[in-house]
């Protein structure tokens, strides 16, 4: 039977396999590696644009393999799996990284068992001169320049970041921490070599311990109704910015409060459990969403 040949199927499982063929000195095609694991070629791609962002990737010129710097091979340890598994945002996904839970994902049955679906991400694969392009500004603490959304730009990049499916880039522009989608920016093709910078540490604490994109802004607190109906799901995890329940009522409903810097944050999540959440506290941004709703149903 086909299997599926969606972005994300067996994530966790390919990308483990694929790194352990790179670790042992094994050059890889794209196409081969498309039949072996029932995908397309396009997905595998996308999975060594992944790989690339952290791994010392190369590419022969003839046969278009890619394979591992002879210098790294056989450095590529379960740890240096379990935080490549972090930064991709799929550690969550299984019970446990440890070495044993990593040998039986390795297993060439794993397929047999595990299964990852319902992930929605946006095609990193057209990004990829970017990446090369932000990611070594970033290691060189070197200023860059772009224009985003038709408009020049000169920041201070700091990091990329991947968040509900899409990338962005943390970077300082005229003082201010700033975010910018990946998929705005264009790169000039300028040669000039901008000058470098000393990293703000309050900076790089910032956008390593803040949940969100929304850097910078004062958070509030939003108090939450969940009806019984859905209670479960909020219980099990949490399924808002910084959620924290505050009561479960007699009926099974829940009272939670959420941390958020932008209404944005919140309005997209309580659209998607209507009718089975309400915004309490502060007052006024029930109705302010319930008047979002009502202008697009009229529209």
């Amino acid at each position: 039977m086909q299997r599926d040949d969606s972005i994300h199927e067996r994530l966790a499982d390919r990308l483990a396999n694929i790194l352990t063929k790179l670790n042992m000195g094994y050059q890889l095609s794209i196409k081969e590696l498309a039949s072996e694991f029932g995908v397309s070629t396009r997905t595998i791609s996308r999975d060594f644009d992944r790989l690339n962002a952290y791994l010392p990737l190369l590419q022969d010129d003839e046969n278009k393999k890619f394979y591992l710097d002879s210098n790294y091979l056989g450095k590529i340890a379960p740890k240096d799996i379990r935080n490549f598994a972090q930064l991709s945002g799929i550690s969550h996904l299984y019970p446990s990284l440890d070495m044993s839970f990593l040998r039986e994902i390795l297993d060439s049955r794993a397929h047999q068992i595990y299964s990852a679906k319902g992930y929605s991400f946006e095609d990193a694969s057209q990004f990829m001169e970017l990446f090369k392009a932000l990611g070594k500004a970033i290691q060189e603490h070197r200023q860059i320049g772009f224009v985003y959304k038709g408009e020049p730009r000169l920041v201070q990049p700091y990091r990329l970041i991947h968040h509900h499916g899409s990338w962005y880039l943390a970077a300082v522009r005229k003082n201010q921490l700033r975010t910018y989608r990946i998929s705005h920016i264009q790169l000039t093709h300028n040669p000039h070599e901008y000058s470098q910078f000393i990293p703000d540490q309050n900076i790089v604490r910032l956008v390593e311990d803040d949940d969100s994109i929304w850097f910078g802004q004062d958070k509030q607190e939003i108090i939450l109704s969940i009806q019984a109906d859905v209670a479960f799901y909020f219980k099990q995890r949490s399924l808002l910015p910084e959620q924290k329940l505050i009561r479960e009522l007699s009926d099974g409903s829940l009272l939670v409060a959420s941390q958020i810097s932008h209404k944005m944050q919140i309005f997209p999540l309580v659209k998607h459990w209507i009718p089975y959440i309400k915004i309490m506290n502060p007052e006024g941004l029930q109705e302010q969403l319930e008047n979002e709703l009502i202008g697009y149903l009229n529209s």
